[in-house]
């Protein structure tokens, strides 16, 4: 089959449309783990590595028991990292938050936190040092002043004693 010029061009103008958009995804997808995780429209996504200086979701050793209510591990503000503390700042001042996803709903669909109607949990990005993205760490909030705590993307929580 010969192509005449004007397919020729049609075709390479598709075919480099398809590469772009190719290259556009898989660089947003490789950089940033999934923003809608807490969405209605959630999917799976990759988790981002730890840093070092935060404390295990499932009980640090300055963490203080477990909480009767949603039967998680207690975490002290002060056994969090500074990161944290500026996002409970920010939570508590109503924001402005760095990021569009703060103060969006938490959808709770991995289950770990007590059973709730939705829209009863938020969630907020906790910073993470040297990431272009918004990494694994947030603080998600319950209607009646609950504080929980996780640093991998939802795999695990601490409730926050404040």
């Amino acid at each position: 089959m010969q192509l005449t010029p004007q397919r020729r061009k049609v075709l390479t103008t598709i075919i480099t449309i398809v590469l772009l958009a190719a290259v556009w995804w898989i660089q947003n997808n490789d950089t940033a783990p999934s923003q809608d995780r807490a969405r209605d429209t959630s999917t799976s996504s990759p988790q981002s590595p730890q840093s070092p200086q935060s404390p295990q979701s499932t009980g640090s050793p300055g963490s203080s028991g477990t909480d009767p209510d949603s039967g998680l591990p207690i975490v002290q503000v002060g056994d969090l990292p500074p990161e944290a503390g500026e996002t409970l700042a920010l939570i508590d001042a109503g924001g402005p938050y760095p990021h569009d996803e703060d103060d969006g709903t938490f959808g709770n669909f991995e289950g770990i936190l007590p059973d709730q109607d939705r829209g009863y949990y938020r969630e907020y990005t906790v910073e993470t040092p040297g990431l272009s993205h918004r990494g694994a760490r947030r603080i998600v909030t319950g209607s009646n002043g609950e504080f929980y705590w996780t640093d991998d993307h939802y795999s695990s929580f601490s409730r926050i004693d404040r």
